[in-house]
């Protein structure tokens, strides 16, 4: 019971360790790739939505920081009891063992063992006597062997105790920077929503602008979808009208199934980068009561990056949205990847793909020297989110 209860705890120490990790991990990529030097030129409305992503990871990071040190202050307590126990066993089996050599000793003054076994009445009772003292003299040994394993076992639980202690007050250093780092992005938050409120109008416009381009591509990915799915069931000699599910061949079912079996577990459409922007409705940065609808994830990387297919499947669409930048559309049975804000493309429509296989280069913006890649998943039409099915997104 006490050995699972431990490991249980140490279990829990590594997973929480393994996500603060990866909690610093994100700020240092928040830092790098949305608000290093080179990318304070591009518009306030970019750094404070930057800095409002940046402070809501360094909370989650002052949680688990805490959640680890309870979970150390825990495991500390339990040594401290388990190590009071331990003394109080090691002090009992001392005092019998003490007995057990003081009566030995008087014994042995009194009566000496061959003269023991020599009065014996018969043979069987010289071999029984034989056979306890050899008892005896084997219980000392196991005496002596358990005192020195209580021995052993409390000084390593005093290690480890020291060990945890130190451990619990680094953490709680790293949680009060964390904390002061926590403060000062706060205050330059507040600084840069004081720039904002001087030019509410033009900030109003370029919220205004984004939703727009937003809508505008998700219309565009969302007609391309039933196109495609239209000329699908019209090639696979289907008389049905609908265009919001593939009707499968059994070739494109097991694609669908590989796909779906792997759900939690496909590929980021980027070789390494961060999501700057989840799915679903969110509030907005600068004004928390206009809500925003994303439709998909958008991941920031470096310049130069390429996007990488997330699973084998045939390029179905080809989008270009006016005014704005390319995108690739790749069909996995009846789910849909999409590939968004690409300057070049390696692709074209018709073309099978492999996992991983590039497909073009990701347009970076001059203006704030950011790289973004809008990804978009569904199932025929349903939308579907992307965190749920790439790893780790």
């Amino acid at each position: 019971m006490g050995a699972s209860f431990v490991w249980a705890q140490t279990s829990e120490q590594k997973a929480l360790e393994e996500k603060r990790e990866q909690l610093q991990n994100e700020i240092r990529e928040i830092n790098r790739l949305l608000l290093s030097e080179k990318k304070e030129r591009g518009t306030v409305l970019d750094q404070m939505e930057a800095l409002d992503k940046k402070i809501r990871v360094r909370q989650q990071l002052i949680r688990v920081t805490n959640q680890q040190a309870n979970l150390l202050n825990r495991q500390i307590n339990t040594n401290i009891r388990n190590i009071s126990k331990l003394k109080g066993e090691l002090q009992e089996i001392k005092d019998e063992y003490a007995k057990m050599i003081q009566k030995s000793y008087q014994n042995k003054s009194k009566q000496n063992r061959l003269m023991f076994l020599l009065s014996s009445e018969s043979f069987y009772q010289a071999f029984k006597r034989l056979q306890y003292m050899k008892q005896y003299t084997d219980y000392r040994k196991e005496q002596g062997a358990q005192i020195l394993a209580k021995t052993e076992e409390l000084t390593r639980l005093n290690m480890d105790l020291n060990e945890e202690r130190k451990v619990k007050e680094v953490l709680l250093a790293q949680n009060t920077k964390a904390k002061d780092q926590l403060f000062a992005e706060i205050q330059e938050q507040k600084v840069l929503l004081g720039t904002i409120r001087q030019n509410e109008s033009k900030y109003a416009k370029a919220i205004e602008d984004k939703k727009r381009e937003a809508r505008k591509i998700d219309q565009q990915i969302e007609s391309l979808i039933r196109s495609a799915i239209a000329a699908s069931n019209r090639e696979a000699g289907k008389t049905t009208t609908s265009s919001s599910k593939f009707v499968l061949t059994p070739e494109a079912t097991l694609v669908a199934n590989n796909f779906s079996a792997n759900k939690g577990k496909l590929i980021w459409p980027v070789e390494k980068g961060i999501k700057s922007q989840g799915f679903g409705i969110y509030n907005d940065a600068v004004y928390p009561g206009i809500k925003h609808q994303s439709n998909g994830v958008i991941i920031a990387t470096d310049p130069g990056s390429k996007a990488r297919a997330i699973f084998e499947g045939e390029v179905i669409a080809i989008l270009a949205v006016p005014g704005g930048n390319k995108g690739v559309q790749i069909k996995h049975g009846n789910f849909i990847s999409t590939y968004y804000n690409l300057a070049e493309l390696y692709v074209k429509k018709g073309d099978k793909v492999k996992i991983k296989d590039e497909l073009g280069t990701i347009f970076t913006n001059r203006s704030n020297g950011q790289t973004r890649l809008k990804f978009y998943l569904y199932q025929d039409t349903d939308r579907l989110n992307p965190e749920e099915w790439v790893y780790r997104l």
